[in-house]
């Protein structure tokens, strides 16, 4: 793809005007607001957000993850504690995620501390998990290196004999969730002219509370 081409690659945003008040009284009502909108609009998996770590030499990795959990204390995700990702964030204790809404000119930022999910809300989650995704989860050594796909394929099929199919396929104790509780978190939309809608809820280190406020595009 030639420079020329990529730089006339662009969107003109025509959505409608997005203001202080349109907002939910809180950030987690209006972040399940979009999701829901996102997801009646046909987003594959609105779900998905773009997680960002660093680790203890402060170089940055990003992946999507899919966000399994929503309400005040903040988001959720699950995934290998052992991963590169989960060390990152026992180092930092602090992670942001990007749910990006391309088709609906919209993207939500989150930005927080980290915490482990209590061990009942990860088994609770483990239990509606399809039986496959389970067994992946004992098989995969998250981020490691492995020779070629014949391991990967090797290794499940050696937890498919481990665990029956008449059985429950138990929660590994290698695997679990991370809850982002957010100090700030920001709604974009896109607008004409690149004169876009950002607005962002901020938590008061103090007082606890929230404000929200208006920020250039």
């Amino acid at each position: 793809m030639t420079e020329q081409r990529l730089a006339g690659m662009r969107v003109d945003y025509r959505t409608e005007r997005f203001d202080v008040d349109a907002l939910a009284p809180t950030w987690h009502e209006q972040l399940s607001k979009w999701l829901g909108e996102a997801e009646a609009a046909g987003v594959a998996e609105a779900n998905a957000m773009v997680l960002a770590t660093a680790d203890a030499d402060g170089r940055v990795s990003s992946r999507t993850v899919l966000c399994k959990g929503l309400d005040e204390r903040g988001v959720v995700f699950y995934t290998n504690y052992t991963s590169a990702k989960s060390r990152d964030l026992r180092v930092t204790r602090f992670a942001s995620v990007t749910f990006p809404w391309y088709g609906v000119h919209r993207q939500v930022h989150i930005r927080g501390t980290v915490e482990l999910v209590a061990s009942e809300e990860t088994r609770a989650y483990w239990a509606t998990r399809p039986r496959g995704s389970q067994l992946g989860a004992w098989a995969s050594a998250q981020s490691t290196v492995v020779r070629d796909r014949r391991v990967l394929d090797d290794a499940l099929a050696n937890i498919e004999q481990r665990f029956p199919a008449d059985e429950p396929v138990p929660l590994p104790h290698h695997w679990g969730g991370w809850r982002i509780a957010p100090e700030r978190v920001e709604f974009w939309q896109g607008s004409e002219d690149r004169m876009h809608d950002r607005l962002r809820f901020e938590v008061d280190q103090i007082t606890r509370t929230w404000k929200v406020r208006r920020l250039a595009p």
